[in-house]
């Protein structure tokens, strides 16, 4: 459902409710508490007296600057200072929450840390894997467990102390919907089907001559009326083809463009002729169209009112970290 589609794309942003978890599952050290006589650390900040340290900034640092450098952008010092700023200013409101999660006695259980450390293992297909991204971040598993369990104990602090607070009515959710009527349309979609000899880049003439030729022979097929699913079924060689080809619905800018272009050319039930992509070969055949149109109330209302929810969370977020920083001794060292 588009409506679906609309509230990922609005919950995209930076909500600081969303967020907080996987920041601190990612920050890479623990801030250690400052007393007097303690030989001097490197650090960026001093956060009522809880120290954040340059080796903490530096590893947040590090994978912006490096991810940028990869997409080819050169950050002039005006766009590194605001990088470095907003990341300092992001480790510090975590501290902030986290001593503001202590303060209102906010246990997390040990059950709950295993088992999201247990869901992060599954995300690598191996345990060396896991390994090599722990020494990537220079974690110790036991540190990872540490931040998993501040990062729970925040998300907690923000349910308890925000989140579970607010409520949207119907009426705030309608009021929205029957103000931004655009973003509750859903474009022309059509379903389709395929069959796809491929093509793998940089194949010689050879080769893309054999693919066609193999396109060709099940084209020939279908025009003495065998079926396109068991054709799809027995040949393709595109991941859809145990489901007969079939590609289910989708909208324009979700294919590559040829291919876009002659699915979107056709009528339900027709078949395409040859099209060529940077894949390879295809026959596609349209199974059913819809029209623009837009959405019910009724069948967003649910996700619009968790959109909305999202959004003033956001806000209420912000307000609170705003009064724990005017409270709170914060020194800087950047």
């Amino acid at each position: 459902m588009l409506m679906k589609i609309y509230v990922g794309n609005l919950s995209a942003g930076r909500f600081i409710y969303a967020i907080i978890v996987a920041l601190s599952l990612f920050l890479s050290a623990l801030t250690v508490q400052a007393e007097k006589n303690e030989p001097l650390i490197d650090k960026v900040a001093i956060v009522n007296g809880s120290v954040i340290t340059s080796e903490e900034f530096n590893r947040e640092l590090s994978p912006i600057k490096q991810r940028l450098s990869q997409q080819g952008q050169k950050i002039s010092p005006e766009q590194l200072k605001g990088i470095r700023n907003e990341i300092l200013e992001n480790l510090i409101n975590l501290e902030l929450l986290f001593q503001e999660s202590r303060n209102n006695k906010i246990k997390v259980e040990k059950e709950a840390v295993d088992s999201q450390m247990t869901l992060l293992k599954q995300k690598f297909s191996n345990d060396t894997e896991f390994k090599n991204f722990l020494s990537e971040l220079n974690l110790s598993e036991s540190a990872l467990k540490l931040k998993i369990k501040k990062g729970i104990a925040i998300q907690k602090l923000i349910e308890t102390q925000i989140a579970d607070k607010i409520k949207i009515s119907d009426e705030e959710s309608k009021v929205f919907y029957d103000k931004n009527p655009d973003l509750f349309k859903q474009p022309e979609q059509i379903k389709a089907s395929h069959i796809l000899m491929k093509v793998e880049p940089g194949a010689d003439e050879m080769k893309k001559s054999e693919a066609k030729q193999k396109i060709k022979n099940i084209q020939q097929k279908l025009n003495k009326g065998e079926d396109f699913a068991a054709l799809a079924k027995e040949f393709s060689e595109g991941p859809s083809k145990n489901n007969g080809g079939d590609l289910g619905y989708f909208q324009q800018g979700q294919m590559v463009k040829p291919f876009e272009d002659a699915a979107f050319a056709l009528k339900t039930e027709e078949v395409s002729d040859i099209v060529e992509t940077r894949f390879g070969y295809h026959i596609i055949k349209v199974i059913d169209k819809t029209p623009e149109k837009t959405i019910a109330y009724e069948n967003v209302k649910d996700d619009l009112a968790q959109h909305l929810k999202q959004e003033k969370t956001n806000q209420e977020v912000k307000t609170y970290i705003q009064k724990l920083r005017e409270k709170s001794k914060i020194e800087k060292f950047l």
